[in-house]
């Protein structure tokens, strides 16, 4: 009984696909070879997933681009000198007499009074007198305490030749970079360490800040990097594991400026226009990207 039902199914089936266009037909048989395809290909893909990767023949290691804000402003250039006049006059005119302008009014008006004719010497007050006096000892002193005062200079020749010293250039931004040993290479780069299993990148930055030779306080402003750059090993120290590292740049701000370099301790406080003196053109390119010249 099965054996008629499987013939009248399969006679059934038969019509029915007659029914449908030869094109249709052919999609139905095409699409049945994609879904082939298919399988194969994730067959491929889980088998390679599944193989071990190699490892990557460039070492990690972070770098930290600590700067000195400036210290003071720079000085006005011509326009900004005028523009500048024109607001403090602006603010001048619109301001209003403060408390000590208003004594020396009242003041200036009580002595015109007692110079005039018609003086009456009991509608002042007994203290009027000690006022005056008050007020304008008062005045010259600050006028004498201006006279004696004495600004510090802006430019100290000195100072700012010292390449080492934090406290030069106070009205540029500063770079810290520290003379390092790559390869068979002694190098001037941003100070920076080989990553170790277990920390993070910004730990990696954070312990190349703390090996200089001078305790340094720095804030730092993120977790993610600002920049990379790779480079490769002299070719006698290449291996097929070791090809060369891979420097993840973090920035940082100098927290307190007080601590003074050491004169040979290999590092050097330099401005925006003084690092291609020292950096690599390449090195230079990748860190000029990310060092604002404030």
């Amino acid at each position: 009984m099965a054996a008629p039902c499987g013939r009248m199914a399969s006679r059934y089936v038969i019509q029915f696909l007659s029914t449908f266009p030869r094109t249709t037909s052919r999609m139905i048989v095409g699409f049945r070879h994609f879904s082939s395809s298919c399988e194969c290909r994730v067959a491929i893909k889980t088998k390679s997933v599944s193989e071990p990767v190699s490892p990557s023949p460039y070492r990690l290691a972070a770098a930290v681009c600590l700067q000195r804000l400036p210290v003071i402003s720079a000085d006005c250039a011509p326009l900004e000198q005028s523009f500048k006049d024109m607001m403090l006059q602006i603010e001048l005119e619109k301001s209003l007499l403060s408390d000590h302008e208003l004594r020396l009014i009242e003041d200036a008006d009580r002595l015109r009074r007692k110079q005039a004719e018609d003086y009456d010497s009991d509608e002042e007050d007994s203290h009027m007198d000690q006022d005056i006096v008050l007020a304008q000892d008062l005045e010259d002193a600050w006028e004498q305490k201006f006279r004696n005062f004495q600004p510090a200079p802006r430019v100290r020749d000195d100072v700012d030749k010292e390449l080492n010293s934090v406290q030069r250039c106070l009205t540029d931004s500063l770079v810290l970079v520290a003379e390092q040993t790559v390869g068979d290479q002694k190098l001037w780069l941003l100070p920076q360490t080989q990553w170790q299993e277990g920390e993070t990148l910004r730990q990696t930055a954070e312990r190349a800040l703390a090996s200089l030779p001078v305790g340094l306080k720095a804030t730092f402003l993120g977790n993610a990097p600002c920049g990379v750059y790779k480079y490769k090993l002299p070719k006698p120290l290449r291996t097929e594991n070791s090809l060369g590292t891979k420097v993840f740049f973090f920035k940082a701000i100098l927290s307190d400026s007080s601590p003074s370099t050491p004169p040979n301790g290999g590092l050097l406080w330099l401005k925006k226009s003084e690092l291609q003196g020292y950096l690599k053109p390449a090195y230079m390119m990748k860190v000029g990207q990310f060092i604002m010249d404030l």
